[in-house]
């Protein structure tokens, strides 16, 4: 059996190697390094897959939540509703700009963003909602869209996670998760389900004087070279990366399939043990898999992280601070919360390896060692 990754980005890149070689010498005997034609090439083919009008890439993830901020000219003090239960990105910027987090409860079986949670936290002061898609699920959208519209608010979708899943309206209507909100954010983090071979990111929207306010934020806030009209940053998807993910672009769809055919055998592996519980599905979204992460009950979570490491099984812990008891946030006194269903997850999840080039003999193996552990 070759050794178990978390993520094997490695052996993925050995499946396209000509394509991607080739890509990135294009580039190089260019020399267009930065905001060569790849980059809006890209662009376009990922509006694209997305449906969506306008697609703005820009250096990472976190750069992307922070500008679509800026571009939706949030002043200090303005309180965002976000969970808590999420990476650090989606929150930090929040602070850095020095509006309010407002942290909420998410579902127990979705993990994200609870709806209800954000009705009841609206004040006189929120200007935005920030749903997570987490782990490549959707939040659900229908809902938080309707309370947007009710009380005028902007929704930036952190699709950092989810990137090609689909949310399911109730007359049947598919979109693509980020292209619902105000503004949609992703990250191409190398171990994203579109992974860059470094940082990456970008911002998608349908709205046109949005659009081309991103894009001048991205760049300066440049209207046209050295024109500056509004305050901007320097947050550019450099050529290369863009190539890479321009050839990545043509297999996610088959890099999710994947996904979810691991999930399947996790899913069967672990069905009749009752102290796990698998990842559900909402009937609202379908799973594209970017973690596969299970609830554990009346079980050591942190002590079948060890077991596992020991037997050569990489697992994650995503995430085991959630974000209102992190210290950067001391200052809106955020710990002393009440937020039972994020203590509850995150003393109890662990996230399993999930990738495109899990085999069998491997998924064997890793199930059994955590039903070895759970069932002793």
């Amino acid at each position: 059996m070759k050794p178990i990754q978390m993520v094997d980005t490695q052996t993925q890149y050995q499946k396209i190697k000509n394509e991607i070689d080739f890509a990135i010498r294009e580039v190089i005997d260019s020399s267009a390094f930065i905001n060569g034609k790849i980059v809006q090439e890209f662009a376009i083919n990922l509006a694209k897959y997305l449906d969506v009008k306008h697609v703005i890439p820009c250096a990472n993830g976190t750069d992307a939540l922070q500008v679509a901020m800026m571009a939706l000219r949030l002043q200090p003090g303005d309180e965002v509703i976000t969970p808590s239960f999420t990476y650090i990105a989606t929150t930090e910027v929040i602070a850095l700009l020095k509006l309010t987090p407002v942290f909420v409860e998410v579902d127990p079986q979705t993990f994200c963003i609870d709806p209800v949670a954000i009705r009841n936290a609206i004040t006189s002061k929120t200007k935005a909602i920030v749903p997570v898609h987490l782990y490549g699920q959707a939040a659900h959208m229908e809902e938080i869209m309707t309370i947007a519209r009710e009380f005028h608010l902007h929704v930036i979708e952190d699709n950092a996670q989810a990137i090609g899943a689909d949310y399911i309206f109730t007359n049947g209507i598919k979109k693509k998760t980020g292209t619902i909100g105000t503004i949609g954010t992703t990250s191409f983090y190398p171990s994203k389900n579109l992974g860059a071979f470094g940082d990456g990111g970008a911002l998608y929207t349908n709205d046109e004087k949005l659009a081309a306010n991103l894009k001048m934020i991205v760049n300066h806030g440049q209207s046209k070279k050295y024109y500056h009209d509004v305050v901007g940053c320097n947050s550019r998807l450099d050529s290369i990366q863009a190539a890479v993910l321009n050839e990545k672009l043509k297999h996610l769809d088959q890099y999710i399939e994947t996904r979810r055919a691991a999930a399947d055998f996790y899913d069967n592996a672990f069905e009749h043990c009752t102290k796990i519980k698998t990842p559900s599905r909402a009937a609202y979204s379908n799973h594209v898999f970017h973690q596969y992460t299970i609830i554990l009950e009346n079980v050591d979570r942190d002590e079948l992280h060890k077991f596992l490491a020991k037997k050569k099984i990489p697992s994650m812990i995503y995430y085991p601070v959630p974000c209102h008891r992190q210290k950067m946030f001391s200052q809106f006194n955020t710990a002393s919360l009440d937020i039972p269903v994020t203590d509850w997850l995150s003393e109890r999840v662990i996230s399993l390896p999930m990738h495109t080039e899990l085999d069998e003999e491997q998924l064997n193996y890793i199930s059994h060692k955590v039903l070895e552990f759970v069932n002793r």
